[in-house]
């Protein structure tokens, strides 16, 4: 399969959505065929990764103090054992360490500060990195799109949600939280419904829907005018959700035969599962679909809790809280399940990243435009690990950025460390978008070192 901007815009016959959808069709024809689409899945995990776990064979052990950078390629060590099965795929992986967030504060959990950098744990207080991606990158019906088991991290719940949730994880502004959908078979239906309802039921859904939006529309100008300006922001962030429908159902509407082609298979009785395991393996098969069909180009996944469990990898049914806490279960310590929890992860996203390879686009393949990045909202530990935050980056950003390396920085506060912003702001400059000078809040503590602009060591 061969993805190819052209090959889309000739396929394609607008009717009522030629007015909404020209000036951005037009954009995507006037195009280079040297411009691919840019796309990115931010997998965030609960109560840290293990910074000992990601050091390959014949590196100096991560531990006690550093004062000198580590940076090293892959080609020429063993990977640790999380990435056994990245062993044929080195090039495309970079392992960061020693990055740092000591500025974003909370319970367990950074939250919103995770990919905003900025310390607001439970309010949205500025756009996350996914979101500005998404704004900037995604040409399909969703800006980005989120997948999480639940939506409070510190309820400890021990049996996955089943509705959308508001896991403080990504935001398109102050104020404008975006919701994850936890059920599978909801998010099945949402992503790829327009593909395989009949006709007259797509129809009839799709008036419905025009309705309701007009409806709501009338009812809001009328409402507005009743609010604080406080309110009024607020408000209106709720009615652009609406508004923003219309033009979703239009571009489904031009996707369809894409989105037919590319949508993975109905397992009922995964999808349906009230575990976490099954949840997390049905969300990233259809997350990796969204992205091929062209739905969006940015998805992001609250991956577990810390009442999340995972009996399948025979460790008995203790949640993450416990596990972090230091619990053992069925004869596993807890750094052992810690490592196991985290190669089940890194399994999961090397199945993505499979997916992608094996898909051709231009001269190379789909994972050449993809870049998969795994971190925790908690950092290198599950308490106190914002000193050091590591970050796995797997695939590639059209060979603008250093992949097969493991570079390790100098400990918090010493000459050449780094905070966890410059890797976002990387990310951001390798897709081509604008930079500011800074990301999210600057932390007191190293404003006398180099903390701004994008990591060099990551930068090709």
């Amino acid at each position: 399969m061969d993805i190819h901007r052209r090959d889309m815009l000739r396929g394609l016959s607008l009717g009522s959505g030629a007015v909404l959808l020209s000036p951005f069709l037009r954009k995507l024809s006037a195009a280079t065929t040297d411009e691919r689409p840019k796309r990115f899945v931010f997998v965030v995990k609960s109560s840290g990764i293990d910074v000992a776990n990601l050091v390959p064979n014949g590196v100096p052990a991560y531990e006690g103090h550093r004062d000198k950078l580590v940076n090293v390629s892959l080609s020429d060590h063993a990977l640790p054992e999380v990435f056994k099965p990245f062993e044929g795929m080195k090039h495309r992986l970079a392992i960061l360490q020693g990055l740092s967030g000591n500025n974003l504060k909370g319970n367990h959990t950074a939250g919103f500060g995770t990919l905003s950098c900025r310390n607001s744990e439970l309010t949205a207080v500025g756009p996350s990195v996914d979101a500005l991606l998404g704004m900037h990158h995604s040409t399909g019906p969703y800006p980005m799109f989120g997948f999480a088991t639940n939506g409070v991290l510190r309820g400890q719940a021990s049996v996955p949600s089943d509705a959308y949730v508001y896991p403080t994880m990504s935001a398109y502004k102050r104020g404008q939280a975006v919701a994850y959908q936890a059920s599978p078979t909801k998010a099945f239906n949402e992503l790829f419904g327009t593909a395989v309802l009949p006709q007259d039921k797509l129809k009839n859904e799709s008036i419905i829907k025009r309705n309701l939006m007009d409806f709501l529309n009338d009812d809001a100008g009328r409402i507005r005018k009743r609010l604080s300006a406080d309110d009024r922001e607020q408000f209106d962030g709720y009615i652009d959700t609406f508004e923003s429908l219309k033009v979703r159902e239009q571009r489904k509407a031009v996707l369809k035969n894409k989105i037919k082609t590319n949508m993975p298979d109905y397992d009922a009785d995964k999808y349906t599962k009230m575990q976490h395991m099954p949840r997390m393996e049905a969300q990233l098969e259809m997350g990796a679909a969204a992205l091929i069909a062209g739905l969006t180009n940015v998805v992001s996944y609250r991956l577990d809790t810390l009442g999340s469990m995972y009996q399948d990898l025979g460790i008995g049914s203790m949640g993450l809280h416990a596990i972090g806490h230091g619990g053992t279960s069925n004869g596993y310590s807890s750094a052992e399940m810690r490592r196991m929890i985290d190669g089940y992860h890194l399994k999961l996203i090397h199945s993505m990243a499979s997916k992608f390879e094996a898909i051709r686009e231009g001269d190379g393949t789909m994972l050449d435009n993809t870049l998969i990045v795994y971190l925790s909202c908690a950092g290198g530990k599950h308490h106190g690990g914002n000193t050091d935050w590591p970050v796995v980056l797997v695939g590639g950003m059209a060979n603008k950025l250093n992949m097969g390396r493991y570079i390790a920085y100098p400990s918090y506060t010493q000459a050449g460390h780094r905070p966890l912003s410059m890797v976002y702001q990387s990310l951001m400059a390798a897709s081509g978008m604008q930079i500011g000078e800074t990301f999210g809040d600057i932390d007191p503590a190293l404003r006398d070192l180099e903390i701004n602009g994008p990591l060099p060591e990551l930068m090709a």
